[in-house]
């Protein structure tokens, strides 16, 4: 039997990204596993949690060529470009090698990273 009144759903367009849980912070020391830039290490410039990316210190160099304004003149500009954040492996404070971590929270309530391979805890540089 048909329903007496005939409502039209609302189609929702914009829905919210999930924040994706990071294992990397700002100004972490990683090391890049696959891609172009396997085997360099460089230091973490800013994560992005709504994509899962994260921006690191020359690694995935990208070229743009901008055109003139006002305030800037016309060029090509030259800048790092985000990768995923699984391409990353922190780095061992211990031995410097790339590890996996474990999280713990710590009595006072704070989450703590600690290195798989070697126990130690991986510091927050805030």
């Amino acid at each position: 039997m048909k329903p007496l009144v005939y409502k039209k759903r609302r189609r929702l367009r914009h829905q919210p990204k999930p924040r994706v849980k990071l294992h990397v912070t700002k100004g972490d020391m990683v090391q890049v596993i696959s891609g172009d830039d396997a085997g360099k290490r460089a230091r973490v410039l800013r994560v992005h949690p709504k994509t899962g990316r994260v921006t690191l210190e020359d690694v995935n160099v990208v070229k743009r060529h901008r055109k003139a304004t006002q305030a800037t003149e016309a060029g090509i500009v030259q800048f790092p470009a985000p990768i995923h954040h699984s391409k990353v492996m922190l780095l061992d404070p211990k031995s410097g090698a790339p590890t996996r971590i474990r999280r713990r929270i710590d009595k006072d309530g704070t989450m703590e990273r600690i290195a798989i391979k070697s126990g130690q805890p991986i510091p927050r540089k805030r």
